[in-house]
């Protein structure tokens, strides 16, 4: 059994499950955990370890539309080197301060693997759910793709260079000030952990309607620099996923005032339509106009 199909296991048994975080009395809760060997890669440096476990977490609230306040995290390693854990902290705290959240602690603990649980807080009285996209609404994905998977090509390469290049890559910055920008506007949002193709499946299905995408997607010049192929690009850009953007539906009328409101690049990938003879999951998202895979990370 993979990651989603537990995931649909128990969101049967949790009837407030199926959103990137819980909402308790307005006060957004979500957890994450990370593992040194699907996660992180060789070279990655602790403090980026801090910053890419903490900041999954926050990407998590600001799918929410929400203000981020608090992160934790337990620290797992086989022993505790004083630099190692000082980098990670240092990383851990400024995610956190980059969103206008405070690092306040955790847990230490062994484990033959590196390891690190996070969880993050935050604030809304109005969240998004991804349940809401309505046919006609714009589809829409705020910064660039493919960064995590073109990170991974520097990472095998071994050079010092396209290490501290990739490092530099990993380190993203959770898009909470989007998120609460799109909250009230966007009908519908996740974030893009597990990839923009999956991730528009899991909105289409949650919200009962199909999406026709068409090209060019917004994906990171860096690919260009690794990438094989156009069919490679496409592979980094829509199906490797650890990108944590944001994907949205956002009401045709609304767009203009939301891209004056935010501060990062916000682009129209294609338009929610309906579901009718969408049933089967390979035909409920389509790239021009041919089906795009329900595909992407799974842990």
């Amino acid at each position: 059994m993979d990651e989603r199909t537990a995931l649909g296991l128990l969101g049967d048994r949790l009837s407030a499950a199926g959103d990137d975080a819980a909402v308790v009395d307005g006060q957004v809760v979500t957890t994450d955990m990370l593992h040194d060997r699907t996660d992180f890669p060789d070279g990655t440096t602790r403090y980026t370890a801090g910053w890419r476990a903490v900041g999954a977490s926050l990407s998590d609230v600001a799918a929410m539309g929400a203000d981020a306040t608090a992160a934790v995290a337990v620290y797992a390693a086989p022993a505790f080197d004083e630099s190692e854990l000082a980098d990670f902290v240092d990383g851990a705290s400024e995610v956190c301060a980059a969103v206008g959240a405070e690092y306040v602690g955790g847990d230490l603990d062994h484990h033959d693997e590196f390891t690190v649980a996070t969880t993050a807080l935050g604030d809304t009285d109005d969240p998004v759910p991804r349940s809401g996209a309505q046919v006609g609404d714009a589809v829409c994905v705020t910064g660039t793709l493919g960064r995590s998977g073109a990170a991974l090509r520097l990472f095998e390469r071994g050079d010092p260079a396209d290490v501290e290049r990739a490092n530099a890559l990993f380190r993203f910055e959770p898009r909470v000030a989007a998120g609460r920008a799109l909250a009230g506007r966007a009908t519908a949002m996740m974030d893009s952990s597990d990839g923009l193709a999956r991730s528009l499946h899991q909105l289409a299905e949650a919200s009962g309607c199909g999406f026709a995408v068409e090209s060019p997607l917004p994906v990171d010049p860096v690919v260009d620099e690794v990438a094989d192929d156009a069919d490679d690009r496409l592979e980094l850009g829509a199906f490797f996923g650890e990108d944590f953007e944001l994907v949205c539906t956002v009401p045709e009328e609304a767009l203009s005032a939301v891209r004056a409101d935010l501060s990062v690049e916000f682009t129209r990938i294609g338009t929610a339509v309906e579901r009718e003879g969408r049933s089967a999951s390979e035909n409920r998202v389509t790239l021009d106009g041919e089906s795009l895979p329900d595909r992407g990370y799974t842990h």
